[in-house]
């Protein structure tokens, strides 16, 4: 494969918070069109990994490529979706507002959103089947509807890549497979979707490739997971994923 066939190319990169060691000589290269998940313990450097391709931090060590170029000027390309997007819930700002938020950046600081710009907003939410709620306030939505709100300002710059970082989590069963599904689509057109996840049992029919990650870490392009991977991620028994089947591993370990 070329350069050019990659969203995101590590290569050899560590991360330290003062002396505290976060991620260690990793590498890592997902295909444009990938969906891969990110999995991992609490700590373990999932986040820290997004903020680093994001060019949100720069690592100490090694190189990273977001599409070909150094992430602080590809960046405009992702859309990217915290694990707990801030929004004061008694702040009086609507649905469409917040999605319209998408769209800014310095080039347009300050400027009005247009009626096309308005039109869009309104197209995503139509797509994610809440464009009920476009005038109602932030404050007063559900779990599952707020994540909906925050995934459509992430793709309305349609963006070439999006990163989640637990979008499902605290969210009903009907919300997350309504998600994944409308991931599942953009992932069909060809946007490469990048998602932290301890729920691999809910993404395993629609990830294509998992990256394991506890400071070092173990990449599976084929979505399948191993024994030895689980052991090194997180050094004791859980859920193991192959081709959409769950199943538990056993054995003896000594983490108490």
């Amino acid at each position: 494969m070329t350069i050019n066939d990659y969203a995101v190319q590590i290569e050899n990169v560590s991360f330290s918070y003062g002396n505290q060691t976060v991620l260690s000589n990793v590498f890592l290269n997902i295909k444009r069109g990938d969906f891969t998940a990110i999995i991992g313990p609490n700590g373990g450097g999932k986040t820290t990994l997004i903020k680093l391709i994001l060019g949100i931090l720069k690592p100490n060590s090694g190189k990273i490529l977001l599409f070909s170029d150094i992430p602080q000027k590809a960046r405009k390309m992702a859309g990217y979706i915290p694990q707990e997007p801030s929004s004061n819930k008694s702040f009086p700002i609507s649905v469409l507002d917040v999605v319209l938020m998408g769209l800014l950046s310095k080039s347009r600081l300050l400027k009005p959103f247009t009626k096309k710009d308005k039109e869009r907003a309104m197209a995503v939410l139509n797509e994610l089947k809440i464009l009920e709620l476009y005038n109602k306030n932030i404050g007063e939505l559900s779990g599952g509807q707020r994540q909906k709100v925050f995934l459509a300002r992430a793709i309305i710059s349609n963006p070439q890549i999006l990163f989640l970082d637990e979008p499902t989590s605290s969210i009903d069963p009907v919300s997350q497979d309504e998600i994944y599904e409308y991931l599942k689509n953009l992932n069909n057109n060809g946007i490469t979707i990048v998602i932290i996840t301890h729920n691999i049992s809910a993404l395993s029919s629609y990830v294509k490739s998992i990256a394991c990650v506890n400071k070092n870490l173990f990449f599976h392009p084929d979505g399948i997971l191993d024994k030895k991977s689980i052991e090194q991620t997180f050094g004791c028994p859980v859920d193991l994923i192959a081709h959409g089947l769950p199943h538990r591993v056993y054995h003896q370990h000594d983490h108490y």
